[in-house]
């Protein structure tokens, strides 16, 4: 394996991947396993190198969106809407900081994006992380594409799905707290979660299964950078190959055995 790439190494795995001009696409991330950027020297150049690379894939139509889920009312802590960190990487992080990006208000399951459709995805979304005009549903409108770094098929978007398909080992949860608004105005409010049922450990979230069977079905398709791998399913393929398996394995999603 390689221990480092280039910003073409990027361009390459994205378009072997099916990402293309004006695509929308929703990435977990973890950079550091590509290992060395030969163009960069430290963390913030490794940054614009994969950012400009994926913009120069997407083009000025297209929107790269990145999870800054904080957790902050289920932690019992304010949310302050400019400053409080992404704890979902350091891609995600400076993808959050940078001056083009624009975030959604949850103050559990925020989002970061840039590119065309930014505001679109992440202004006014529901109270509700996962209901009707919250990001995910949004995504799932755009026909985004979870277009992970170092990550497998699984994704927060698979979430999304199992309250569309209303699984019985999780539930919507409300949680209350302050937002410090851009403004610096405290705003008290209440969010939702589709939590899971954590009386047992069996509900644990588990995308081993998924991802084996989504690789088997050619639906998610991976190509290697550096040391690592850029991996790429369509938010439809996820949902349909959700819907189809769950019938067959209930627990296709969780790590033992609820039913």
């Amino acid at each position: 394996m390689k221990n480092s790439y280039s910003k073409q190494d990027i361009k390459n795995a994205l378009l072997e991947v099916g990402v293309k001009k004006g695509s929308t696409i929703f990435s977990h991330s973890n950079i550091g396993f590509f290992g060395r950027p030969e163009e960069a020297r430290n963390v913030d150049e490794a940054y614009k190198v994969i950012a400009n690379a994926i913009f120069e894939v997407i083009g000025v139509s297209g929107t790269l969106v990145v999870p800054t889920f904080t957790y902050s009312f289920c932690k019992k802590e304010v949310f302050y809407y400019d400053e409080t960190a992404s704890n979902c990487g350091v891609f995600s992080e400076l993808v959050r900081k940078d001056p083009a990006s624009f975030r959604s208000m949850d103050p559990n399951i925020s989002v970061a994006a840039i590119g065309r459709k930014a505001e679109a995805l992440t202004l006014d979304t529901s109270k509700n992380s996962y209901a009707k005009d919250s990001f995910f549903d949004r995504f799932m409108n755009e026909r985004g594409l979870v277009c992970n770094m170092n990550f497998d098929a699984g994704s927060t978007f698979v979430h999304f799905v199992e309250r569309e398909l209303k699984v019985p080992y999780r539930y919507d949860k409300e949680f209350s707290g302050v937002i410090i608004n851009s403004e610096r105005k405290e705003l008290e409010t209440e969010y939702s979660i589709f939590v899971r049922d954590d009386s047992t450990n069996d509900t644990i979230a588990a995308f081993e299964t998924f991802d084996e069977i989504a690789r088997n079905n050619m639906v998610f398709k991976t190509h290697s950078v550096g040391r690592g791998f850029i991996g790429c399913i369509s938010s439809e393929d996820t949902f349909k190959l959700i819907q189809d398996e769950i019938k067959k394995d209930p627990g296709l999603l969780i790590k033992g055995e609820y039913y």
